[in-house]
């Protein structure tokens, strides 16, 4: 019987070995030079963002670069790029659980907190784009004294549903995973004060057959909600796009490219999320080279299919004969950002083509350094779907370029640094992998043996 744990799991490994690999770092080890210095940006980088709001906020959006043709910028680009990235890791975990894929163990649990907190600093690009951000809770179906609602019809009340429903439902589906492994920590705390708060976040938890079959019930049925949501819910943001009467958006594809897009790019972020958590907390143990080669896999697939996208647009705006699709197209390769467009080319779909190699599959910091270019090229992708229709849409009157500022630049890299600083932050409070998911590996090589 072949072994469903082979290259995930050391040989000659235990429960306890297993255990204490993912919660010593949390529990007794100290942190290195690396984590300081890697600390000491993401502070930098939050600090950059809290003074590009604050400014934001005294002088109007005006600061950035939207102009009267282009009205959204970075900002709404960057709103699809964070949420991207956050769909994914909630759809991979879930996805992997459904279809019993035995190396989902290793990086479900950081997938999920990817989502997360991706999701929750996309949602602040919206607010802050709305030039009025205090009266952020106008879109919201709240009861009010003049019995007004939200204009259904707006593409900002459909994201406001959208993202706040997919961040409560990812928020759950990812504590309910935790609980088994804050009862671990529960009973492996050297501090009375480590054993309260974990005790009190383990909600009781003892391990029994009763709250495992009812953990396992539960946790599977969300799973299985999981899948359609995030369909949904970057359909959703594809439709923002897609209702609109402007050429290069007005397209029935839409949907499922942004999801195939979503997915690519998180799982993109996923891998060099992996590989920070193997290298800085020293999990080389239960973070193989079999992980990064599974995960190179799903990347040249996500390559391809991005590929295929790219090719039905065009297609379709040749064959439909439209002449202002056809010079939408054009100014693609022709217009302003031609550059761009190029780059953009390269990093999603001839940079992933190297993965081909098994040899470059089983090198990590090839696999990391490929998903780094096409995170690049899907943030271009954000940019360019935005800059190329408002640039060049149906009136020339209104054609114009887009030239980013400082505070456009200063908001895209503090959001970063804030991501960074909230992982950092996770990594030292609860386990990155879980636990008990590597038990149910272990037991299953187990058993086959």
């Amino acid at each position: 019987m072949s072994d469903p744990a082979r290259g995930l799991l050391p040989d000659g490994a235990t429960y306890g070995s297993l255990v204490g690999t993912v919660a010593d770092p949390l529990l007794r080890r100290r942190v290195g030079r690396f984590y300081w210095f890697a600390l000491g940006t993401g502070v930098l980088g939050t600090l950059l963002m809290l003074v590009s709001i604050t400014w934001l906020f005294i002088e109007g959006v005006g600061i950035w670069g939207v102009n009267t043709g282009i009205v959204w910028g970075f900002a709404i680009a960057n709103f699809v790029w964070w949420l991207g990235i956050g769909h994914a890791g909630t759809f991979i975990s879930a996805a992997l659980l459904l279809t019993r894929q035995p190396w989902r163990a290793a990086i479900n649990r950081f997938a999920e907190v990817m989502t997360l907190f991706a999701g929750a600093i996309a949602g602040l690009f919206p607010i802050l784009h709305l030039g009025r951000p205090y009266r952020a809770y106008w879109i919201l179906p709240y009861p009010n004294t003049m019995d007004l609602w939200p204009q259904w019809r707006s593409a900002l009340v459909w994201d406001a549903a959208a993202i706040s429903t997919y961040l409560i439902f990812s928020l759950l589906f990812w504590f309910i995973g935790l609980v088994p492994d804050l009862a671990t920590l529960r009973d492996r705390a050297p501090s009375r004060a480590g054993q309260v708060v974990y005790g009190v976040l383990a909600l009781g938890w003892r391990g029994s057959a009763r709250h495992w079959h009812l953990h396992d019930v539960l946790y599977r049925t969300m799973a299985a909600m999981a899948l359609p949501l995030v369909v949904s819910v970057h359909s959703v943001v594809g439709m923002d796009f897609a209702a609109s009467l402007m050429p290069g958006w007005q397209e029935t594809i839409f949907p499922p490219y942004f999801v195939a897009g979503a997915l690519f790019s998180g799982f993109g972020m996923c891998i060099v999320v992996a590989a920070l958590m193997r290298s800085g907390l020293g999990l080389q143990e239960v973070i193989t080279h079999r992980h990064f080669e599974v995960m190179a896999k799903i990347i040249l697939a996500g390559s391809l299919t991005l590929g295929l996208s790219y090719g039905t647009e065009w297609f379709n705006a040749w064959y439909a004969g439209d002449h202002v699709e056809r010079e939408h197209v054009r100014y693609l390769f022709t217009g302003d950002y031609a550059p761009l467009y190029v780059l953009l080319l390269f990093c999603n779909l001839v940079a992933p083509q190297l993965l081909w190699l098994p040899r470059a599959r089983r090198s990590i910091p090839t696999v990391v350094i490929v998903t780094l270019v096409l995170n690049l090229g899907m943030w271009l992708e954000r940019i360019l779907i935005i800059w190329n229709t408002l640039s060049h849409g149906h009136l020339p009157s209104t054609w114009s370029v887009f030239h980013p500022t400082f505070w456009d630049w200063s908001l895209l890299a503090g959001s970063i640094g804030f991501f960074l600083l909230l992982f950092l932050g996770f990594a030292r409070l609860l386990p990155v992998i879980a636990m008990h998911d590597l038990g149910k590996l272990l037991h299953e090589r187990e058993r086959g043996s």
